[in-house]
């Protein structure tokens, strides 16, 4: 018999043998000893010693955070939040939080302390099997030769201490073929404040590429200082040369990146795939009919989803050690807030800021967000689409 089983049998027997008279103690105390091989002296005390107590938990220190209280209002937000991670998450509660109770509800004191307080090592350990439950398309840049001569490339580093710099980039909506006409999401995205503006184009022609350009160029709260783009002749053409560089006041630098070379466009390169990639994934969208209701998505719910309430990771220095790279990284913050705390953004545009702000419910964003998927998705479905 081994050790387990001969401690299973000794735990069994010993309640019986503490009640039993002289005589059946006796012969429990010969059938334990046949069984085991156990001398009969060292049996009986054996028998006679108390059981230890059964403990209520691990060894170690006191769990800290309640699994049972924290995981569902930590569930919702995780959802809500477009499953972020937990760094990013971490960041985010406070924002979401104020909110919380009138969708969901109310909260007490404790559980809500727990929920600011958590480190994003809890929050992974706390989401662990809800992440195990819930587990690239075509390159469509073609080179526009024409200007290549004309609009220089990038070999520095822009100020990045101040916004206004931004990287352009296009998405295609191709699916699995480039033939035919189809719907492309073009994404601005500022450098300094990773702020992120999306519009809808169909096809690729200059003058509608142009036309959002301005769009969002009216939308944003601070000016162009600087546009960097890729080889492609949605950018590299006469109506958007003129537009940045022929300005009477503080012309825009216009630069472009190297032939092939993505990570020229990094900022923009990561924001195609969170703001268009993981919203309208890679079906193919050739109805002209859906550019009007992606572009008021995206001008409306999904800019002021994003911008106000969705942290971003910012590189704060890289070092290289070895073959490997040492990465830091500064504390997660919104594009808004790093907008609040830059000194080259005007007083009167972080109070029309702070006023967007304070007129906005994350949680109403996203249930706007996807009842207007699905208006989407509803004619991407249709037979003739």
């Amino acid at each position: 018999m081994v050790l387990q089983s001969r401690r299973e049998y000794l735990e069994a027997i010993r309640n019986r043998y503490r009640k039993a008279c002289r005589k059946e103690k006796s012969l429990i105390l010969s059938e334990f000893c046949a069984n085991c091989g156990y001398n009969r002296k060292y049996a009986i005390r054996l028998l006679r010693k108390k059981s230890p107590p059964v403990p209520n938990r691990k060894p170690g220190p006191a769990f800290l955070y309640d699994k049972d209280l924290l995981l569902v209002p930590l569930k919702r937000l995780w959802f809500a939040t477009d499953q972020m991670c937990s760094k990013k998450l971490k960041a985010a509660i406070p924002l979401w939080l104020p909110f919380y109770e009138g969708e969901h509800e109310a909260l007490s004191p404790k559980v809500r302390q727990k929920l600011l307080e958590m480190s994003p090592a809890t929050i992974d350990r706390l989401l662990k099997p809800l992440r195990a439950l819930y587990k690239k398309g075509r390159c469509s840049t073609k080179p526009g030769t024409l200007l290549k001569n004309q609009i220089p490339i990038k070999t520095h580093n822009w100020d990045v201490t101040r916004p206004g710099y931004f990287e352009a980039d296009t998405v295609a909506h191709c699916g699995n073929s480039m033939a035919g006409d189809f719907a492309f999401s073009l994404t601005f995205t500022d450098i300094f404040s990773g702020w992120t503006e999306n519009r809808a184009v169909w096809g690729k022609g200059s003058q509608g590429v142009l036309r959002q350009i301005r769009n969002i160029e009216e939308r944003i709260a601070f000016p162009i200082l600087g546009f960097d783009c890729d080889n492609g002749s949605e950018f590299l053409n006469h109506h958007l040369v003129r537009y940045f560089t022929d300005r009477p006041k503080a012309p825009v630098q216009f630069t472009r990146s190297r032939p092939y070379r993505k990570n020229d466009n990094a900022f923009v390169e990561q924001k195609n795939w969170t703001h268009v990639r993981q919203l309208l994934g890679y079906d193919r969208f050739d109805n002209a009919e859906l550019v009007p209701l992606i572009n008021d998505l995206y001008m409306n719910e999904w800019s002021l989803f994003t911008n106000y309430f969705c942290p971003t990771l910012k590189l704060k220095e890289k070092q290289r050690i070895n073959s490997r790279y040492l990465k830091k990284y500064e504390p997660p913050q919104t594009p808004y807030q790093r907008l609040l705390g830059s000194h080259d953004v005007s007083p009167a545009a972080k109070r029309s800021l702070e006023a967007v702000y304070n007129s906005l419910n994350p949680f109403k964003l996203k249930r706007k967000i996807d009842d207007k998927l699905k208006a989407i998705f509803h004619i991407v479905r249709l037979p003739n689409s």
